[in-house]
């Protein structure tokens, strides 16, 4: 199970695991840790109290995934504060349940997560000395993600219960399968040829200035922490190289390639054919001293996926045959046919076909190599111990990038003014710019430090600010123009569209009404969900339209993407089947429903916790 939340790590429940958690080195969020003094919390759920830092920090969490995309930014820090809230309630229902998760299953967890491993491998060092920058014990962290995994349990014991019955998916192939009968016709924008009154102009402009505005802008100073920058500071003597290159002697080291064949005598565990393989594979080593290898191997070996390639078994790897094969492999020089060797397949003949000898790089031959790679491991360490500190002397000056660059000895860099959409240089990346217009940073306070890349960290502040604006309509007069004669064109194909729906109510057919606004007619049976020509949008419409009631058609009005409007009647829904390559699918499809239904599920089981809860919203002072 440790292993299916680990992989899952951006989904639902490890979401949860990583929030409570708190330790978002990414953000090196230790301002976290720090006493919150006198400050009014904005939330309380029972005892437990949020304040604004952690509303701010969940908020940073759901603007960096959400990256790239547009969203409004009191909408996302209600959302932020709305999850916290959830997730305390959750919290303290399963610890007034008693559920528990042991010490040990708490570790075995951790000992997966990325964060404390090194080369794939569980670091303690590296754990200790991250849970240290934190300003916390190792004993509270296990703690934190006992809460959160026994949080994880009680919620997957809710989801992976819950099942589909055959009715629900052989209702689920009904509606999917699903076919109607349509006929349709399209109501296109006409041009508009009378053009628009001054007075028209100006009532159009007047109530819609909010799409004449200039974009907004902002621009930034910020200061780099970079890792190439404190690799280049680096100056290391010849003695701590050569230290290095032992330490790390197996980068500079060329692994010997072996290509073996083999010829392969099979025996059950019949002490008889033990016996008869043997035999035959001591006389086929003497067939050997007059036979080609490769022709003997075709002959009679009884590995045949082999036998007709002459036994190769290619580059020879060690783990993945049994020790007494691997030792012989391994010990034998080119050209050299083993004695026979005995494994739980029979007895092998083994032949290194290739032989490339394994080559340690002389210290000087890869000093430069070395010296790089000295240089980065050296600034990676004390990039990691800068970055701690940047959040925190950022934090405790947070009207001033000067003390951050005293800190890592950089200079103030600028930006040209940039909108939230696109930027030069560092305001090119999706984080900086939903850094430069979150709202602290916009009144003033320094941004919390980002990580660019996973070399560089930057903390920014406003350096400048342009609102959104209004343009004057002189400058803007022609794009109102066509605005008005566009909406006057879909003001009529609205009408002409409900015209038509309103004649097909009285029982005109499509095509008698079609006919008399000079529009085509078009049909289609069989249409199915996922095999159109229309537009999926188009489609999607049409299957949500009501079946036909009484013989008479449904008819729906549809918008294109074009402004225009298609008058669609469905004539006939034809109730799905399931067809014979989907009946191997029903399993797949009963798990979906399943965890489908187990989420609603735990929704609803949410939503009653909370309902019941004691929260408390505090006004906050203006």
């Amino acid at each position: 199970m440790l292993l299916e939340i680990r992989e899952k790590v951006h989904g639902l429940f490890a979401s949860i695991i990583l929030i409570l958690i708190c330790v978002l080195f990414g953000l090196w969020g230790i301002q976290n840790y720090l006493g919150g003094g006198k400050e009014t919390p904005v939330v309380s759920v029972g005892d437990k109290e949020f304040f604004q830092r952690d509303v701010n920090q969940a908020y940073q969490q759901y603007a960096q995934n959400l990256a790239g995309m547009k969203f409004d930014e009191e909408t996302l820090k209600k959302q932020a504060l709305e999850k916290l809230v959830r997730d305390e309630v959750l919290l303290q229902h399963v610890q007034d349940q008693n559920l528990l998760v042991s010490d040990d299953t708490a570790r075995e967890f951790i000992q997966t997560l990325e964060y404390f491993q090194k080369d794939g491998k569980f670091d303690k060092t590296q754990y200790q000395s991250l849970l240290g920058s934190q300003g916390m014990s190792s004993a509270e962290f296990v703690n934190r993600i006992k809460k959160a995994l026994v949080m994880e349990q009680f919620q997957r014991a809710i989801v992976d219960s819950s099942f589909a019955t055959p009715a629900e998916i052989n209702n689920f192939f009904k509606i999917q399968n699903q076919t109607r009968d349509i006929e349709y016709v399209a109501v296109p924008l006409a041009p508009v040829g009378q053009p628009p009154s001054d007075e028209e102009i100006s009532a159009y402009y007047q109530q819609h200035q909010d799409a004449y505005q200039t974009e907004e802008q902002v621009a930034i100073e910020y200061v780099e922490l970079s890792l190439d920058k404190l690799a280049e500071e680096i100056k290391a003597s010849d003695e701590q190289l050569k230290a290095y290159y032992e330490e790390q002697k197996a980068l500079f080291t060329t692994k010997e390639r072996r290509k073996i064949s083999h010829i392969l005598f099979a025996f059950n565990k019949d002490k008889t054919a033990d016996d008869l393989a043997l035999q035959k594979a001591l006389k086929a080593k003497e067939e050997l001293k007059n036979k080609d290898f490769a022709t003997l191997a075709a002959e009679v070996s009884d590995d045949k996926l082999t036998a007709k390639n002459g036994g190769d078994l290619g580059l020879f790897n060690v783990g993945v045959m049994e020790k007494a094969f691997e030792d012989a492999a391994g010990s034998l020089k080119l050209g050299e046919v083993s004695e026979p060797v005995k494994s739980a397949f029979g007895y092998h003949l083994i032949k290194v076909t290739e032989l490339i000898p394994g080559e340690v790089k002389p210290f000087e031959a890869v000093k430069a190599e070395v010296s790089k790679a000295y240089k980065k491991a050296q600034a990676e360490a004390k990039f990691n111990t800068l970055a701690e500190k940047v959040a925190e002397v950022s934090y405790e000056n947070p009207d001033s990038l000067a003390a951050v660059a005293q800190l890592v000895g950089g200079a103030t860099n600028k930006t040209e003014p940039f909108t939230r959409a696109s930027g030069p240089g560092i305001a090119a990346d999706e984080k900086v710019r939903a850094a430069a217009f979150s709202e602290d940073v916009l009144k003033g306070s320094n941004s919390e430090p980002l990580e660019i890349g996973g070399d560089k960290a930057v903390v920014l502040r406003m350096l400048s600010h342009q609102p959104a604006t209004n343009r004057e309509l002189k400058d803007v007069k022609s794009q109102v123009i066509v605005a008005i004669q566009q909406n006057k064109a879909r003001q009529q194909a609205i009408a002409t569209a409900d015209k038509l729906k309103q004649e097909l109510a009285a029982g005109k057919t499509l095509a008698q009404v079609a006919e008399a606004q000079h529009l085509q007619v078009k049909k289609i049976n069989g249409l199915a969900r996922s095999a159109s020509d229309l537009p999926a949008t188009v489609t999607q419409e049409i299957f949500r339209t009501a079946k036909p009631k009484g013989g008479q058609p449904s008819v729906a009005i549809i918008d294109q993407a074009d402004g225009g409007k298609l008058v669609v009647s469905v004539n006939k829904v034809n109730e799905g089947v399931i067809s014979d390559s989907e009946k191997s699918k029903q399993a797949l499809i009963a798990k979906n429903m399943a965890a489908a239904i187990g989420k609603a599920q735990m929704e609803a089981v949410l939503n009653a916790l909370q309902s019941k809860a004691d929260i408390v919203v505090h006004a906050q002072k203006p």
